[in-house]
C-alpha cells in the first residue's frame, strides 16, 4: 500500500519534491557563512579544485577565533566597566593571551593603543632599612 506517484507526501502536507533549501552553514551548525567562504576560496585562485569539507573546516576555524577574541574582548570590557567593546578592548584581549598575541604579533590594531608597562629599571629605588644612611 505505498504511495507511488505525486500527491502530498506523509502529514507534511508539502509535495514530494518540494523541499525548502537549507544553507551550507545550517547544517553544519555554524553562524559564519560556507558559501561566502567557499566561493572567496574559489575566486582566490589558491589551488585549482576546492573539496567540499574545506570552506566548512575555514569556516568553522574562522568562527571559532572569532568568538574566543569577542569573549576575550567582552571581559575586558567588563573589566573596565564599560558595555560595549571598542578596539583599545581587542587589543588588551589579545595581548594578554599567549596564543592570540602569537598568532597577531604583527597585526596593528587601529586605536588599540599599547599595553600598559613600566620596565621595571624606571621605578625609583626602594630605600632598605639594613643599609645605613
Amino acid at each position: 500500500m505505498s504511495s507511488v506517484g505525486k500527491g502530498k507526501a506523509g502529514k507534511g502536507g508539502k509535495a514530494a519534491g518540494a523541499h525548502k533549501s537549507v544553507s551550507r552553514s545550517h547544517k553544519a551548525g555554524l553562524q559564519f557563512p560556507v558559501g561566502r567562504v567557499s566561493r572567496y576560496l574559489k575566486q582566490g585562485r589558491y589551488t585549482e579544485r576546492v573539496g567540499a569539507g574545506a570552506p566548512v573546516y575555514l569556516s568553522a576555524v574562522l568562527e571559532y577565533l572569532a568568538a574566543e577574541v569577542l569573549e576575550l574582548a567582552g571581559n575586558a570590557a567588563k573589566d573596565n566597566k564599560k558595555n560595549r567593546i571598542n578596539p583599545r578592548h581587542i587589543l588588551l584581549a589579545i595581548r594578554n593571551d599567549d596564543e592570540l598575541n602569537k598568532l597577531m604579533a604583527n597585526t596593528t590594531i587601529a586605536d588599540g593603543g599599547v599595553l600598559p608597562n613600566i620596565h621595571p629599571h624606571l621605578y625609583p629605588p626602594k630605600d632598605d632599612p639594613s643599609q645605613p644612611v
